[in-house]
């Protein structure tokens, strides 16, 4: 997005400047997203210019909700942000001289619009055929795992209840609420090509059918997906069932089990990677909306994301080639 800089943006005092983390990240993103794959995609749904105000450009308001994603902020934070951040101005492109940043209630527009028209999923689809065209191309294996996204669990609310979408479930001796985020995990570019989530409360083993995508030699998963092999079988034929065995109170593993287990969980830990990246990079640790549905589209797009994350270097190699 080139344009003129002005008086506003201009760095010419600044003797001592260092790029800072964050404007370096906003700069490797800015090469590595498909932006006009992206935009293409949205513009049709997008409202046109033909009466009224014009509406804010389309990549401008899909630059500010990737902002919202890789930082974790709220409508109205992230309007803040950028009156309070250069850095941020001149990603989105904005000129605090010529233009006032987009208003809490036209980004909270923007992230409806993608929300009414699935478009979440979509993106995330896109993102994997741009990478796929990259030459990273799914391998022939697959690791399935779940996290748990907490969810307020307090009912001083306006309905004086939780949210419905959202469930209780127990996990070792903690009791968690909120919402479950199953992924897909190619075995050897720990990119996710398949997403589902559900309710916290249902288990891992039952999204089995939606995290393959069918031409895997081998599957690997921890032991909540044990006996899962013959739907393993019906959507990847020629897979190999990789999960860990679980022991029992009359029947407790072998040390030939167990270690077993160990050599499977070398590659079934690739996973835990992605899950670093939303949850600790990106910060996703908390559901931020009402509702499954506006949450599973907030999911796809940050899993999108994460997945150029991991690959931004090797991108940007390719570029420079």
């Amino acid at each position: 997005m080139e344009r003129q800089k002005t008086l506003a943006d201009a760095q010419t005092f600044e003797r001592y400047r260092k790029p800072t983390r964050r404007e370096k990240f906003l700069s490797e993103m800015e090469a590595v997203v498909p932006w006009k794959d992206l935009c293409a995609l949205i513009a049709p749904f997008y409202p046109k210019a033909e009466r009224g105000r014009p509406p804010v450009g389309l990549e401008r308001m899909l630059r500010i909700h990737f902002l919202q994603c890789w930082f974790n902020l709220s409508d109205p934070a992230a309007e803040e942000a950028l009156y309070d951040m250069e850095s941020m101005r001149r990603f989105v492109g904005i000129d605090l001289g010529n233009e006032p940043v987009p208003d809490e209630t036209t980004i909270c527009k923007f992230r409806h619009l993608l929300e009414a028209h699935d478009l979440g999923k979509r993106i995330f689809r896109e993102v994997d055929a741009h990478l796929q065209s990259k030459g990273l191309r799914l391998a022939e294996g697959t690791i399935m795992d779940a996290t748990i996204i907490a969810a307020p669990s307090s009912t001083k609310n306006k309905e004086k209840k939780r949210d419905p979408d959202m469930h209780q479930v127990k996990k070792g001796n903690q009791y968690y609420f909120g919402m479950k985020v199953h992924i897909g995990v190619d075995k050897d570019s720990k990119l996710v090509h398949s997403l589902a989530t559900t309710a916290a409360n249902v288990h891992d083993s039952r999204m089995v059918g939606d995290l393959l995508h069918g031409a895997e030699k081998g599957v690997w998963g921890d032991s909540a997906y044990i006996g899962k092999t013959e739907t393993i079988r019906e959507k990847a034929p020629d897979a190999v069932d990789n999960t860990n065995k679980r022991g029992s109170r009359n029947r407790k593993l072998t040390d030939e089990e167990q270690s077993h287990n160990r050599m499977l969980s070398k590659t079934r830990a690739k996973v835990e990677h992605v899950f670093l990246i939303a949850k600790r990079v990106f910060g996703f640790t908390k559901v931020r909306y009402k509702g499954l549905k506006k949450n599973t589209s907030h999911v796809h797009v940050i899993f999108a994301l994460s997945n150029l994350y991991m690959v931004r270097r090797l991108l940007l190699e390719m570029d420079r080639a």
